[in-house]
């Protein structure tokens, strides 16, 4: 299946390999992710495309700031909970916070192993797209 989707004014080209498959293979302007879809009563439906990074990063993948390395908002949302603290391992695919975006519930998920050097928002916050959410001691 291939959609295209815009984020703030930039349109991504998305081939989903299989939509039943965990996680779902996502192909977003040529580069590989893996996303983790959230369960919900008894059906299984696919985040928004961001989540995992299975090769180079994209502009929803982590980036390098001047502190360390960070896990970005992949949209624009509200944080409805943190489930990570600073000082806390995480491993990829983790679930380290919930984005309300649309009326629905993304689930954030680490995209490496490492330890939460800073947690950059709260729950109820609002955040852009790009935002740091989360920085990983380097």
């Amino acid at each position: 299946m291939i959609i295209k989707v815009e984020i703030e004014g930039k349109i991504y080209n998305v081939t989903i390999k299989d939509i039943h498959s965990n996680p779902v293979q996502a192909e977003v302007d040529g580069k590989l992710y893996q996303v983790y879809p959230e369960a919900q009563g008894a059906a299984v439906r696919p985040a928004a495309p961001q989540v995992v990074a299975a090769s180079a990063p994209a502009p929803a993948a982590p980036a390098a700031s001047a502190s360390g390395l960070t896990l970005n908002a992949p949209l624009p949302g509200v944080i409805v909970a943190i489930d990570v603290e600073a000082g806390q391992s995480v491993k990829v695919g983790q679930q380290v916070c919930t984005l309300e975006a649309m009326k629905m519930k993304n689930a954030i998920r680490s995209d490496r192993d490492g330890v939460i050097a800073r947690v950059n928002v709260s729950a109820g916050d609002s955040v852009k797209h790009n935002q740091p959410l989360f920085t990983f001691e380097a």
